[in-house]
């Protein structure tokens, strides 16, 4: 058996980069956590730790070490939460991961079937798509919406699948969009104001190009990454702005907006991520059923 006492002393040598600021964590003297580790080395048979500079650093058999012991102690630290919300059966507990770029209107409306869950806790965290698939591999996160599906990598044992993919309809204030109406759509985004989301985004990668092939030239006054925020600005009179279909449900709710045109070439998709252990949250789970079934 593994000894699990030797493995998370390595651990924090790693975390804090030298076995004096370990020992200074950990309460303990320099020589017992170098033995300690001395230790885990004979077990697993590899040197782990090598001199760099006034620390000390992973081999390549300590990098393997240490990815294992971080999804280990990151898992340990979340448990006695979990039991105790087990214990009581209060507490459903959702992390969802959000990728920029994605619409988070859109994310809301997929989230709907789940928001009214007795004692739902919801954790919504937004981040660049790499830190979010290495977070949801650490079981940090149930799952994790994006706007592309998960690379392939065996090492990282994720499942991919899309849930959305919708047409754009573009919505603004009333006065302008009423007075837009006189002109042809899309033609008139040439003259209106416009409000898109940042470059970083598939959908104004794939905005870019429709407006190239309509020959349009937008007059562009602002670019947001939340689309929750840019429909705010829209709904105070700033401009138009692009929304998915999925999420121009919640954009009807905002009092002042009016819908200006559709544009069904143009498509927003977002993908479900999820690891091993998202395949059998239950609300999870309920996510996808209700997007299939929609």
């Amino acid at each position: 058996m593994l000894n699990y006492r030797h493995l998370y002393y390595f651990w924090v040598v790693i975390k804090e980069g030298g076995f004096a600021r370990a020992a200074e964590r950990l309460d303990m003297a320099v020589q017992t956590i170098s033995a300690q580790v001395r230790e885990l080395e004979k077990q697993l048979g590899h040197q782990l730790l090598k001199p760099a500079g006034r620390g000390v650093a992973p081999t390549p058999a300590g990098q393997a070490a240490f990815a294992r012991a971080e999804e280990i102690f990151t898992l340990g630290q979340s448990l006695p939460d979990e039991v105790r919300e087990a214990a009581t059966g209060r507490v459903a507990q959702l992390s969802v991961g959000l990728s920029d770029g994605i619409s988070k209107l859109a994310a809301h409306a997929l989230l709907a079937p789940v928001l009214e869950t007795p004692d739902l806790r919801l954790v919504c965290h937004e981040g660049e798509f790499e830190q979010l698939l290495a977070e949801l591999a650490l079981h940090q996160l149930d799952i994790v919406l994006a706007g592309q599906p998960a690379p392939r990598n065996p090492n990282l044992r994720l499942t991919s699948e899309r849930l959305v993919d919708s047409g754009v309809h573009w919505y603004g204030p009333a006065k302008l969009v009423g007075k837009a109406q006189r002109d042809a759509f899309p033609q008139s985004l040439t003259d209106l104001p416009v409000l898109l989301p940042t470059g970083h985004s598939a959908l104004r990668i794939a905005l870019d190009h429709w407006f190239d092939t309509k020959g349009i030239r937008p007059r562009i006054v602002g670019e947001f990454e939340d689309s929750a925020l840019l429909a705010v600005f829209a709904a105070r009179g700033m401009g138009v702005f692009p929304v998915s279909q999925l999420g121009a449900g919640d954009v009807g709710q905002m009092r002042g907006l009016r819908l200006l045109g559709q544009c069904e070439d143009v498509r927003e998709e977002i993908h479900a991520i999820r690891s091993r252990r998202g395949l059998h949250h239950p609300l999870v789970k309920q996510i996808i059923a209700a997007s299939e079934q929609g």
